[in-house]
């Protein structure tokens, strides 16, 4: 079965997610992208992060996050969140999470996600099995780009050339 490398999906903007400027709140994009990420990993590959935990004790934690805001998502609006892995080793997944306006012309912002496959039970790093390492390898989506930075820089680039 082929894997997507890019998985998408929509959600709408919520109150309680909201500043008083009913823009949505810095910390919650995270919250938004990082519900994306599970709910798409278990429909398109069958990876339910929770149950892992719960029966085999391993799982993944997040490692580290960058993030940019490029544009406000607003109270109530749809958007469309994509994510794809852009890199992978014995231990460690980087994954890249953009979030859209409804009709994908506006980009609003741009996460990196690093995660760490952990050992809950011994408390320590744990290196990915084969069959993990084999869907990585169907499903990785690198970028020319290796620093957030750098990758910013080029996507602000290709925005303003296409207007």
């Amino acid at each position: 079965m082929k894997h997507p490398k890019i998985v998408e999906s929509k959600a709408k903007i919520r109150f309680q997610d909201c500043d008083p400027f009913n823009h949505l709140n810095n910390g919650s994009y995270i919250d938004y992208f990082v519900n994306h990420r599970e709910d798409m990993l278990i429909e398109h590959y069958d990876i339910d992060i929770y149950k892992m935990a719960k029966t085999l004790g391993k799982s993944w934690v997040t490692g580290s996050n960058q993030i940019v805001y490029l544009r406000p998502a607003f109270l109530m609006e749809e958007v469309v969140i994509q994510s794809e892995l852009i890199y992978y080793d014995e231990s460690n997944l980087r994954v890249e999470m953009r979030m859209y306006n409804s009709d994908k012309t506006q980009l609003k912002s741009v996460l990196w996600a690093t995660f760490v496959h952990f050992n809950l039970l011994e408390q320590k790093r744990e290196k990915h099995e084969s069959n993990f390492m084999e869907l990585f390898e169907e499903i990785h989506a690198p970028k020319d780009e290796m620093l957030f930075e750098k990758r910013i820089k080029s996507i602000k680039s290709k925005m303003y050339h296409s207007v």
